[in-house]
């Protein structure tokens, strides 16, 4: 292992519909630390509302994305129906089969719906930077049947092409009944991945990048995406086709096709019928040379019960079609493009004074930083960061760190380093919260 590992993705805008928000994954792969970018499984997802610029190509340098004009937050929406449903979901940081250091991972039960045949499993990413589950083919149990759920209007199965900034998932969309601690997302569609039910990768989609289509590709046996949107991909998949996203497969072939939005792969949480609003992922503090595990909570609802309350927590409000933040560094850089995302395995900014190794950061001590995450009404929060060398941090033999960083030249990724030690609340778009409706991330 030793400090050979190495972020695979950055921020970047979907290829159409949505902002894709793409996961930094660690992987274990070669005797060198300067090496290029290179794919790894995990997160991908969206932003939300109109359509966004497209992305820059996987091996392309990345481009900046201007956000589109930022309607006023919703703050009137604020009656939240209370609930006593079981809503806390464990987590945890450990070594995975891929040897992926940050990797924040739960078990997921899936259903055919309306029955109690079901699977749970494992392995399965929490990423707050994307929406939808996503489950390998191979990690199903083959007596689980799932419904075929049907592109746009007509008969044909579905396959979704989901792009990430160094590759893609490709399989069916099925539907299933999606149980996380006591709650249901009832006959959620959910995308699984290399379904041998729908043709091989149609050529637009082999055109993104890495195939995360394996254990060893994508790094687990899926992603939980319980980000800041609905939809994966949105209205603009529901007015027409996109050879981005979604697709009719019949007859052994696949043409893009739109589709309706309750047919497209959903958060799962927003499908709740309580504690629908977001989420809160709670981690413990790590120690500055790391843990060899964590365990945490995913808790589901906002000011819905006692344990998911904002308290003293300070809104940031998304932009409600990409939604960003923005990132004022000590030394006065300006990220309008920043993001809190548990689906990255760093921290990922640029800095010319921090030695680099790689892609990773390796100064000769550790560094502290200091920035302000601010929301799009202006109202910022103060945070703090430690960066220490991520060889030290990978020689160490441990699995879960708070001071780990690597490069990202055009945004500011707070990734899962962010979590430790504090409660970090995701609002989903369009839905109730005591201080008004989502997109928005507190702490």
């Amino acid at each position: 292992m030793n400090a050979h590992e190495l972020p695979a993705r950055a921020q970047e805008s979907a290829p159409s519909g949505r902002r894709m928000r793409l996961l930094a994954c660690a992987n274990v792969l070669g005797l060198a630390l300067s090496v290029t970018l290179v794919a790894c499984g995990g997160g991908g997802g969206d932003g939300g509302g109109a359509g966004s610029p497209p992305a820059p190509s996987a091996t392309a340098a990345p481009t900046a994305v201007k956000p589109a004009a930022t309607p006023a937050p919703n703050t009137s929406n604020t009656s939240v129906p209370p609930s006593s449903t079981p809503n806390v979901h464990p987590v945890s940081v450990a070594a995975t089969p891929s040897s992926t250091r940050n990797m924040l991972t739960t078990t997921v039960t899936v259903c055919v719906p309306g029955t109690n045949t079901c699977a749970t499993i494992g392995n399965v990413q929490v990423d707050t930077g994307s929406q939808g589950l996503r489950l390998l083919a191979s990690a199903l149990p083959a007596g689980l049947n799932l419904p075929a759920v049907s592109a746009g209007g007509g008969q044909a199965i579905a396959g979704e092409c989901a792009g990430f900034g160094s590759g893609y998932t490709w399989g069916a969309v099925r539907s299933a009944d999606v149980r996380l601690a006591g709650e249901v997302a009832s006959a959620l569609p959910i995308q699984v991945i290399a379904d041998p039910a729908v043709p091989a990768t149609p050529s637009a989609c082999q055109g993104r990048g890495l195939a995360m289509l394996t254990p060893g590709t994508l790094r687990a046996n899926g992603i939980l995406g319980v980000g800041p949107f609905d939809a994966d991909c949105g209205a603009s998949c529901v007015n027409q086709a996109s050879g981005s996203w979604y697709y009719a497969c019949a007859s052994g072939t696949c043409a893009a096709s739109a589709q309706p939005l309750a047919q497209q792969v959903r958060n799962p949480v927003a499908a709740f019928a309580t504690d629908n609003n977001g989420v809160v992922l709670d981690l413990p503090a790590v120690a500055a040379t790391g843990a060899s595990s964590v365990s945490g909570s995913l808790i589901f609802g906002i000011g819905s019960q006692s344990n998911n309350a904002l308290g003293g927590a300070t809104v940031l409000r998304a932009n409600t079609v990409t939604g960003f933040v923005s990132t004022t560094t000590s030394d006065g850089s300006v990220y309008a493009q920043s993001y809190l995302d548990s689906g990255s395995n760093g921290f990922f900014f640029a800095n010319a004074t921090l030695t680099r190794c790689g892609v990773w950061y390796c100064p000769s001590s550790p560094q502290s930083l200091s920035a302000t995450i601010k929301g799009i009404d202006g109202t910022g929060a103060p945070a703090a960061l430690s960066i220490d060398s991520a060889q030290t941090l990978f020689a160490s033999g441990n699995w879960a760190f708070a001071n780990l960083a690597g490069y990202n030249g055009h945004a500011f990724g707070w990734g899962l380093p962010f979590f430790f030690g504090k409660r970090v609340y995701t609002a989903i778009e369009a839905q109730a919260t005591p201080v008004g409706a989502g997109p928005y991330f507190a702490f």
